[in-house]
């Protein structure tokens, strides 16, 4: 992906010097940055691997869905602190994933941490097993089960070819 992204710049810039214009304008750089884009999406399969504006995009969605997680478990989290009687059962439970590798790993437990409700507490011994504690158990474990999931294809999407 690095080297597809600085060949496209490159071509940029060489489109931008063979134009020879008194200055350097961002309009002739983009147009060159744009025939770059092409030039690499015909060529990309001898770079064996895929195309790197499929990764930028997965990387966005991947964000996206960060956002959409984190602002769905805030207002549950504000709704149980809000509430007047605090019904919450805590609890530790297990989750088996099926990331590999360190970065995949350490993205989902970042990931999971960072939204509300939840913390990832270990990592088994064999890198397989989430112990995540929830703060409740009851009614968040689904909800929370589904995030998981959801990161888990989404990290998949962008760390794999």
């Amino acid at each position: 992906m690095p080297a597809q992204f600085l060949l496209n710049i490159m071509i940029g810039l060489l489109w931008t010097l063979l134009m020879d214009e008194t200055a350097f304008y961002f309009s002739t750089f983009l147009t060159g940055y744009l025939i770059g884009l092409g030039i690499i999406f015909l060529m990309h399969r001898f770079f064996g691997t895929k195309f790197y504006l499929i990764r930028v995009y997965s990387t966005l969605k991947l964000l996206l869905i960060f956002i959409r997680e984190l602002f769905q478990s805030s207002i549950s989290i504000m709704k149980q602190i809000l509430s007047p009687k605090l019904d919450i059962k805590p609890g530790i439970f297990t989750y088996e994933h099926n990331m590999e590798g360190d970065y995949e790993l350490t993205t989902l437990a970042l990931l999971l941490t960072l939204t509300p409700g939840s913390v990832i507490l270990e990592v088994s011994p064999d890198n397989k097993v989430f112990y995540i504690h929830a703060m409740d158990v009851e009614k968040s474990r689904e909800s929370l089960l589904s995030s998981i999931k959801t990161f888990e294809t989404a990290i998949m999407e962008v760390t794999r070819n």
